[in-house]
């Protein structure tokens, strides 16, 4: 069996982020070895394989969580690709990342940080009928939502955004985890996305996620939740001209993590956004 690796992604300096186990020879594992490293580690982990077409890839990244395969993983590729360019096997400069869900850029700068691609959001709000369910599920009311149509957000996975009145509602959720996976398969989702801006910093939003069907309740930093986001308050106009948010996650779980999402220049021939954070070595692949 290959090595398996681990790195926090999108952590606050030595503290939180997303763990994310990696192989990097993944081209002898079957997918339900794959899964199989996914659950043993109990997170979503990533997989590096060569590339079914070297013309419109240069490398192939698989993604499971404990249950299944999904189709991408925002934190997984940005530190499957820091750690491949901490190892020096890849330069600064562009990589083309084939995945399920298609062709996905990263950018790895000089001093070895990356951006990842994600495509711009398709927006679609959620039936209003639905509504007091999802509230219930969460286990709030209207008086601490905000009075915004929940919608459903999707880059690479349907997200379903929940404005929230403030941090501190988000922070005291305490959802009925037992009705999560049949109301997101109701309503078309993988995942809550309750939300709220920061009250002291309109840039910065706080924000959780609950999967649908991950094998684990909570995660403590979702990279496509947080480019959904995006696209979300942009819909909702809620962030003017502005290019860049920040993203506060897992605050409530003990890991801080923190995600930056920039819109694409015009420049850019497939313009999207892109997906930044820090990544280290967790302490587990220290010892």
């Amino acid at each position: 069996m290959p090595a398996v690796e681990q790195v926090d992604v999108f952590c606050v300096g030595t503290q939180g982020g997303n763990p994310a186990p990696v192989v990097l020879d993944a081209g002898r594992l079957t997918a339900e070895e794959m899964r199989g490293i996914a659950a043993e580690c109990g997170h979503e982990a990533g997989f590096v394989l060569p590339p079914t077409d070297k013309r419109k890839a240069d490398l192939q990244y698989r993604f499971f969580v404990p249950l299944h395969e999904m189709e991408m993983c925002g934190h997984a590729t940005l530190g499957t690709t820091w750690l491949l360019a901490q190892k020096g096997k890849l330069k600064p400069g562009e990589v083309r990342i084939e995945t399920k869900s298609g062709i996905v850029r990263c950018r790895i700068s000089e001093t070895g940080s990356v951006a990842v691609s994600q495509p711009a959001a398709t927006i679609v709000a959620v039936d209003p009928r639905y509504r007091t369910a999802i509230l219930d599920v969460l286990g709030v009311n209207e008086a601490d939502t905000l009075d915004l149509p929940i919608l459903n957000a999707t880059t690479s996975r349907t997200k379903t955004l929940i404005p929230l009145a403030s941090p501190l509602v988000l922070n005291d959720l305490k959802p009925d985890f037992s009705r999560l996976k049949s109301l997101c398969e109701t309503i078309g989702s993988t995942g809550l996305y309750p939300f709220a801006c920061d009250l002291e910093d309109e840039r910065t939003y706080h924000a959780r996620q609950f999967p649908a069907a991950s094998g684990y309740p909570e995660d403590p930093a979702t990279g496509i939740a947080a480019t959904a986001l995006f696209y979300g308050l942009k819909h909702w106009g809620l962030i003017g001209t502005r290019r860049t948010i920040r993203v506060r996650q897992g605050d409530a779980m003990g890991r801080p993590s923190r995600m930056a999402v920039t819109l694409a220049s015009n420049a850019d021939p497939n313009a999207g956004c892109w997906l930044s954070g820090e990544v280290r070595l967790s302490e587990l692949a220290r010892h």
